[in-house]
């Protein structure tokens, strides 16, 4: 698969750094009573969480709604959120406890475009099937495992977006011209540099329809891959 340079970042104003110091703050805080990152520092989270949600601006689409698939503390929803405040955004996670934490922050950031919800996100499926231009993830799961968890909440048109790790080319190998099983064009591959070393980002196109047995029931999709 051909590895593409990441597109320039947009230039973000003064007000909007001010929020996401704002968004880094408030997270240190929530993280000394709930454990949604691993550092607690303000700076740390700036730069190793907050800095690299910043990549995925580019490919975010020029309109419509977005949902985060596992935000934890709001990463990269929340920090896309107050980058993109024409983008409407649900930051969708399973456990009440970090929903209730990351729906203080955005009431703390006034994120007027964000809501949090707490579900599954094979649940969550079944309400607003096929209903979002953009599904994005920053998670450890396998590429395949992602899909299948994004695929069915976007609609035809749409994009699915994963932050990857150095592990990426070895996922995508036996996965190459199967992605239509779930609607899906071949993926693109996006490398970028982040803290003086290279990280990835995979955009699907969703080009038909997801098959209604898509996403199967928690935990089959970790247990018994679709395409193995």
């Amino acid at each position: 698969m051909e590895i593409q340079p990441l597109p320039p970042l947009p230039e973000l104003s003064a007000e909007t750094l001010t929020r996401l110091r704002r968004y880094a703050s408030l997270l240190s805080v929530a993280n000394e009573r709930v454990r949604l990152t691993g550092p607690h520092d303000e700076e740390t989270l700036w730069r190793d969480h907050i800095e690299d949600c910043l990549h995925m601006l580019p490919l975010l689409p020029s309109s419509g709604t977005v949902v985060d698939v596992g935000t934890g503390g709001g990463l990269p929803g929340a920090v896309l959120a107050v980058c993109r405040p024409d983008l409407e955004f649900t930051l969708l996670d399973s456990l009440s406890r970090k929903s209730k934490a990351l729906a203080e922050i955005v009431a703390g950031l006034n994120l007027s475009n964000a809501e949090v919800v707490c579900a599954r996100s094979e649940d969550f499926a079944a309400a607003r099937r096929e209903q979002y231009d953009a599904a994005v993830v920053r998670a450890v799961s396998e590429a395949g495992v992602i899909a299948e968890y994004l695929a069915p909440l976007v609609r035809e048109g749409g994009v699915l977006i994963a932050m990857k790790g150095s592990s990426v080319g070895e996922e995508l190998a036996p996965l190459e011209g199967r992605w239509n099983v779930l609607g899906l064009n071949e993926p693109k591959l996006y490398e970028y540099d982040i803290k003086d070393h290279k990280s990835y980002m995979l955009l699907w196109k969703k080009s038909a329809p997801c098959p209604a047995v898509y996403p199967r029931k928690p935990g089959r999709a970790e247990k018994k891959p679709w395409w193995r």
